[in-house]
Formats: C-alpha cells, sequence, structure tokens
C-alpha cells in the first residue's frame, strides 16, 4: 500500500502514465464526458469531494506547466477563477476559450476525473508539463 501522494489507483495510474503536453480534466457534477474518455467519479453527494480539494491533490502529483478554463468562470464562478489563478499564476492559465470549445478539448483528455462540486464552470484541463530542465 502507497504511504503518501495520491492513493487513488486510477488517478495514480493516469498521472504516471502522463507524457509532456498531454492533458487531463478535473471537472464539475455537469461537465459531459465524451464517449471514448475514461472518467475516474469521485463524487460522493453534492459538493464532495469540491473542485479546489481535487485540483490541489492532483497538483501535488502532477506537474503541470498549463491549466485551460473556459471563459464563462470569470463571470460565473470567479471565487474558482481567483483560487485557479492564485495557485497556478497568471502566465499558466488562459482562460479564453468558451465553454464549448472547452468540452471539445476534452475530447482529447487522457482522464476526466469528476468532483462532486455543484457550481457552474467549475473545471479545468490540466496540461502535463517535465520535471526536469
Amino acid at each position: 500500500m502507497k504511504k503518501h501522494g495520491m492513493l487513488n489507483s486510477h488517478i495514480s495510474r493516469v498521472l504516471s502514465d502522463l507524457g509532456h503536453t498531454d492533458i487531463i480534466v478535473i471537472a464539475d457534477l455537469g461537465l459531459p464526458i465524451p464517449a471514448g474518455v475514461p472518467k475516474i467519479d469521485l463524487a460522493l453527494k453534492l459538493g464532495t469531494p469540491g473542485f479546489q480539494e481535487v485540483v490541489d491533490l492532483v497538483a501535488e502529483d502532477m506537474v503541470i506547466e498549463k491549466v485551460i478554463l473556459a471563459a464563462e468562470i470569470r463571470e460565473e464562478n470567479p471565487a474558482a477563477m481567483q483560487y485557479i489563478t492564485g495557485k497556478f499564476g497568471n502566465d499558466a492559465v488562459n482562460a479564453s476559450i468558451s465553454h464549448e470549445q472547452f468540452k471539445a478539448l476534452t475530447r482529447h483528455a487522457k482522464a476526466v476525473i469528476r468532483t462532486g462540486e455543484a457550481t457552474p464552470y467549475a473545471n479545468c484541463i490540466l496540461q502535463a508539463g517535465v520535471n526536469f530542465g
């Protein structure tokens, strides 16, 4: 049994398999998941686990070079926008695509991790970086 880090075996496997520029999605309850993209469903009840908690835990084990958000998050969920920019910095965050474009990008994800989050646009695409020079 693992002692530290991501204990969820499905998430741990996906993170271990990521290459540079591969993407995963952290999703709220309502984001549609494209056919063929693996879904790791963590939702236990409305709000649990939350978006921020899952992003924090995934970020502990993943080298993240870019975060993609739907532009609608600015108006519809400013708290989530503030959290993401505070965590990753403005240079790493792209919030200039529409929610429709965001959903289209999810088709290329290695996995979608579904949270119990029930606030609008609490979704992000995390693009993998590398942990060397």
